[in-house]
């Protein structure tokens, strides 16, 4: 056990899957820890496991960041407390069906959690990293972001969201000491399917990740300064080729003429 510390990580979502093995491999590097979820038994329970295996301090927060109230105890922690270097924006739900099959409740719910929350804590945490010059954000994404065909498109829209926040605050974070990562995981063993009604196995037979594996890569990929990271791609000229596409596109897509193909 090390007495040392690299300060304060922050991970949403943490009583379970994604954000449980973060936290616990984020311990191992040598970070204390701030556990956020609704669960505080589980938040708890996992806190105390973690000290008594590393040494490493953890507090809970408990928050349900469907509330403002709560978004803004984390807000205010985040702004407030020096000590933070880390944050890992995991928390997030799915939903059974697409926009045909439900309500205002459900979609409001899911962009709160996917949307609304990370975005805010992004921007908090960005400020006062910057001001510090020195510290890491980590938002978990989806490969969905690409593929909005599959499943519903609200869930790949939210995870698209996070993917271009925090491409643009990566471009703005150039010649800082902070550094932005979007993860991009595929399938992968967590509890948001079952919550969501889905078996993933019976979904995507032979497609699911372990979440150590997803883990451990997307860590690897934080260590290399990734600005996106896809554990499950096998052949990164793919991605490449598709970033490079789009890059290329941009400075054609505003002009003071229509494209001829729209012309009578």
């Amino acid at each position: 056990m090390s007495t040392d510390s690299k300060g304060f990580a922050i991970v949403t979502g943490a009583s379970s899957g994604i954000g449980e093995v973060y936290a616990e491999r984020l311990a191992d590097r040598g970070y204390d820890l701030i556990l956020v979820a609704r669960r505080l038994d589980r938040l708890e329970a996992l806190g105390r496991k973690i000290t008594e295996r590393t040494g490493r301090k953890v507090e809970t927060l408990q928050a349900d960041l469907t509330l403002r109230s709560d978004l803004a105890k984390v807000e205010e922690r985040l702004a407030s407390d020096p000590s933070i270097t880390l944050l890992v924006n995991n928390a997030g739900i799915s939903l059974e069906g697409s926009l045909l099959e439900n309500g205002s409740p459900a979609i409001e719910k899911i962009l709160a959690i996917n949307t609304v929350a990370p975005t805010i804590l992004t921007a908090v945490a960005a400020k006062a990293f910057v001001a510090r010059n020195n510290g890491g954000i980590i938002n978990i994404a989806s490969v969905l972001a690409f593929v909005p065909e599959m499943f519903d498109g609200i869930y790949s829209g939210t995870k698209a969201h996070v993917l271009n926040i925090t491409l643009s605050l990566a471009e703005k974070l150039k010649g800082t000491g902070v550094h932005a990562q979007a993860v991009l995981p595929g399938a992968t063993r967590s509890e948001i399917w079952e919550n969501s009604g889905k078996d993933v196995d019976a979904l995507l037979p032979g497609m699911v990740m372990e979440t150590a594996d997803l883990v451990d890569a997307a860590l690897l990929g934080y260590d290399r300064g990734e600005v996106v990271t896809i554990p499950p791609l096998q052949d990164e000229a793919q991605f490449e080729a598709y970033n490079s596409a789009r890059l290329a596109m941009g400075p054609n897509l505003s002009r003071k003429e229509v494209a001829p193909r729209y012309r009578r």
